[in-house]
């Protein structure tokens, strides 16, 4: 590719690491290599199977953060906050020396639209990415400066969603 260029998946509906995933697939299928790096996640507790796909796939993944302090009682404010910003230094460094063809911060935008990441340093690992390489960034709350830098912006909102009716995560399809 000659251009990187920038997408977001945001919104309150479900769909935005699927869609993330989606492009990962694709990119894989066309010999590129793909970084996923998760924010927020637990896998060893939720499983998300997705991630075990991407890896049988041959893409990189990589977790940064112990949950969300909404989640997870043993993470606080602060380690959260170290965690990203170290998370940030070494994907830059990551990027200069590996270079993927496609990398994903995974609810990397629940950090900035709860206060653990500021927009301004996601911003600069923006700007400092390098030129050919594709970036996705997903999660709840695109800030506007965010959305300006972007290439690509999909907003997935719920019109409606069958936990509202009672109906529970369904192995397979939510999880």
């Amino acid at each position: 590719m000659k251009q990187g260029l920038v997408h977001i998946y945001t919104g309150t509906g479900k769909g935005k690491t699927t869609a993330s995933v989606g492009l990962a697939t694709r990119a894989l299928g066309q010999d590129l290599k793909v970084v996923y790096a998760h924010f927020m996640k637990r896998p060893e507790l939720y499983g998300y199977h997705e991630i075990d796909s991407l890896k049988k796939l041959g893409a990189t993944i990589m977790g940064f953060t112990d949950g969300h302090p909404g989640f997870n009682k043993s993470v606080t404010s602060e380690m959260l906050r170290q965690q990203v910003a170290e998370a940030l230094v070494y994907l830059s460094a990551y990027c200069q020396t590996a270079s993927p063809g496609l990398m994903i911060l995974d609810e990397i935008l629940i950090c900035v639209r709860d206060g653990f990441l500021d927009e301004a340093d996601l911003i600069h690992f923006i700007e400092s990415k390098p030129e050919t390489m594709e970036l996705v960034l997903t999660g709840r709350g695109a800030t506007d400066g965010l959305i300006e830098k972007a290439n690509y912006v999909s907003e997935i909102n719920k019109v409606k969603h069958p936990f509202d009716e009672g109906i529970p995560s369904r192995k397979g399809i939510e999880f």
